[in-house]
């Protein structure tokens, strides 16, 4: 989608995650800006982070997997996962961290579609490509039947599409990115999204001042409560692929 594509050209978001800090910010047209957590992004996984890390299922997607923090933790713990991201730099501090990794946009072919436990849409990637509907029935596609999305919402009810670009407000005259489709939802706003589109509500959460929701593709009888025994995977290595599971390779 042109979102990414501009996304990916975004300098001043490249020499962030490059540099580790901001400040960097989304800046809609009307000169409102919503501040971008660099720092957070390129730490590793907080308490936070490692709680909804306690909730994935089996074999993990993380789309928009930005620096890869939570792809780099989830493999450490011997997990089958693989980030997604569409910027150069965020691949590269991801291989750096031996995360595995592909460039590449949600809405590209990816590796296991259709047979991913868990999909991850951290730090409000959840307004990828700034349609929530096209996001939520892609996202459906890549997981099994009864797969599970993990999502965070704003931090405010909100349910909003705006062009946005990435702006360090530091620079002179201003190092900007291009413009891009964004969406921002609030957690009562994601729901009615997701419940439009068939996804069925399992948790809700907050922490921190942050916000999440799990979802499934359809009822089953498990509930995304915190497991009281995680699938491991033990191997990272390349396998052959098999039929029911995703293979988490380039």
């Amino acid at each position: 989608m042109s979102g990414s594509v501009a996304w990916a050209a975004a300098d001043p978001y490249a020499t962030a995650l490059r540099t580790g800090r901001g400040p960097l910010f989304l800046r809609r047209a009307d000169g409102w800006l919503l501040p971008l957590e660099v720092e957070r992004w390129c730490g590793r996984a907080d308490p936070v982070d490692l709680a909804v890390l306690d909730r994935c299922e089996g074999a993990v997607l993380d789309v928009g997997c930005g620096p890869g923090r939570l792809v780099a933790e989830l493999a450490a713990r011997g997990r089958t996962v693989l980030g997604i991201d569409v910027s150069d730099a965020a691949v590269e501090h991801t291989t750096g961290l031996g995360g595995p990794v592909l460039h590449r946009s949600v809405f590209e072919a990816l590796p296991g579609e259709g047979r991913w436990d868990t999909v991850l849409l951290m730090d409000g990637n959840i307004g990828i490509g700034g349609d929530p509907a096209a996001l939520l029935a892609r996202v459906a596609g890549l997981l099994r039947p009864g797969g599970l999305l993990i999502a965070e919402s704003a931090p405010v009810d909100v349910d909003e599409r705006a062009l946005v670009e990435v702006v360090d407000v530091t620079a002179e005259p201003g190092a900007r990115g291009g413009t891009f489709p964004w969406a921002r939802l609030g957690t009562p706003a994601l729901l009615r999204h997701a419940r439009g589109a068939g996804w069925w509500r399992v948790a809700q959460w907050g922490a921190d001042g942050r916000r999440f929701a799990a979802l499934r593709t359809r009822r089953t009888s498990s509930a995304a409560e915190p497991p009281k025994s995680t699938a491991v995977i033990s191997s990272q290595r390349v396998r052959k692929p098999s039929g029911d599971r995703p293979v988490a390779n380039r």
